[in-house]
């Protein structure tokens, strides 16, 4: 069990922070949902985030590669631990992919290795590949991805000058749907295509694929994330407007409410929780989370047979925090 001290805040709009003047530790906890921009990777938007908000304290779930633009959750504070348990999928891509042209990297960043006039591929064709490519699969990930190989990530391998293979894994395709079709200069054809799939599911390795089905080779031009689970980009922000707003997206109780079944417990059901303690379970499945009768979010809970667990307590006993909303314990000579 983990414990966090989430603070309870308004949504966004509501809790302003003069731009160019945030105090250290000054914005609460929750989540900020960025509208990723072409050229930067994850790790460069964290680092503007935390000089924007005044805090360290940042992390971001789903790395987007420096082509792709889009959704990209970021957690401020303690709600860094609680990425990790949020149900980030599926996740919803729109992109285009070239037929014609392999690169090294899978997308229109690498070297071309080569491809094969597509003009003699038909529609029907595309669509028998696209389905193929749909559903429960084995894919290979990109040999420059952010993979894990011997502890290093696959892109430092890489660009060290060694050869990386990586194993297949499963991943889940949802929906690998064609949207246009048109030829272009080349020759090549470019799809333009939605894709909903699972985590850790590689869209130019997608495009790659399909172009390997269809004997002529294929790469990823543009990706655009539109959403990672409950998170769309109708709720996603650009940097520029982060630093002339500085404010959560949603705070923390909000997250957990829209992310999780909600179990409502009273105000002694609460403390127990609170101190780790355990309750009764109620059949909820997977994870859920525990409000208190003022509406505020106490734990994320798992139940296993006929108890219910504290999986992250979200409002720990004794916190002194000052913006979570629990009380630090009393002294021996503070009377209640």
């Amino acid at each position: 069990m983990r414990c966090v001290s989430p603070c309870t805040v308004p949504r966004g709009s509501d809790l302003v922070v003069p731009a160019g003047a945030v105090p250290a530790g000054a914005v609460p906890a929750g989540l900020v949902i960025v509208d990723k921009p072409a050229g930067m990777t994850s790790h460069d938007v964290v680092a503007r985030l935390r000089r924007l908000l005044g805090t360290r304290r940042i992390g971001h779930a789903g790395t987007l590669d420096p082509m792709a633009t889009g959704v990209l959750v970021c957690g401020l504070q303690r709600a860094t631990r609680l990425l990790g348990h949020l149900p980030l999928e599926p996740k919803v891509y729109r992109g285009t992919v070239r037929l014609g042209v392999a690169t090294s990297t899978d997308d229109a960043q690498g070297e071309r290795l080569g491809g094969v006039d597509p003009s003699g591929v038909g529609e029907p064709e595309i669509l028998a590949g696209i389905a193929d490519l749909t559903g429960a699969i084995e894919q290979v990930p990109s040999g420059v991805s952010a993979v894990k190989v011997g502890g290093q990530r696959a892109y430092a391998l890489a660009r060290a000058g060694e050869v990386v293979r990586l194993a297949a894994r499963p991943v889940t395709v949802f929906r690998f749907e064609l949207l246009a079709l048109r030829s272009v200069d080349g020759p090549a054809i470019d799809l333009d295509v939605l894709v909903e799939c699972s985590g850790g599911t590689y869209v130019r390795a997608l495009a790659r694929d399909l172009g390997a089905v269809l004997g002529v080779g294929g790469h990823l031009t543009a990706l655009r994330r539109t959403r990672v689970g409950p998170f769309g980009l109708d709720g996603a922000r650009t940097l520029d407007e982060i630093a002339e707003r500085p404010v959560l997206t949603v705070g923390l109780d909000e997250a957990v409410a829209a992310a999780f079944p909600q179990r409502m417990v009273t105000a002694e059901q609460a403390r127990v929780l609170a101190h780790g303690g355990e309750l009764p379970a109620t059949g909820l499945a997977g994870t859920s989370v525990a409000f208190d009768p003022a509406g505020q979010a106490i734990a994320l809970l798992t139940e296993t047979g006929s108890r219910a667990r504290p999986l992250l307590v979200l409002r720990p006993a004794g916190c002194s925090c000052g913006r979570c909303g629990a009380q630090p314990p009393k002294r021996p000579h503070e009377q209640p």
